[in-house]
């Protein structure tokens, strides 16, 4: 049985992917399970890849869209959006004597 990992979804950064996976696969059985790291050796090949898809999400226009869906929908507050989030201080609000439930 092979070593199958996926494909990039930006086939430009698929040599980096490779790279990557096969340094983080190697770093993760044979050091961080044996508790002989925890340090992950691959994190400039992270950061190589990671910047190979920042300007792939760029060129396709989807960066723009991962921006308007953040701002709609922060992790940061649950992933509601601030139309739900008002909903439910208002709810809160009128379910309790005046003060707002934290």
């Amino acid at each position: 049985m092979g070593n199958l990992m996926s494909a990039s979804f930006a086939p430009e950064c698929n040599k980096a992917k490779a790279k990557y996976d096969e340094c983080f696969n190697e770093w993760y059985s044979e050091k961080f399970l044996k508790g002989k790291g925890v340090y992950n050796e691959c994190e400039d090949l992270w950061e190589e890849y990671k910047e190979c898809l920042g300007k792939a999400l760029t060129t396709r226009g989807i960066h723009n869209m991962l921006d308007k869906s953040r701002e709609d929908a922060p992790f940061e507050v649950g992933g509601r959006t601030k139309e739900e989030l008002e909903e439910l201080q208002a709810q809160e609000v009128s379910g309790s004597s005046g003060t707002v439930n934290k």
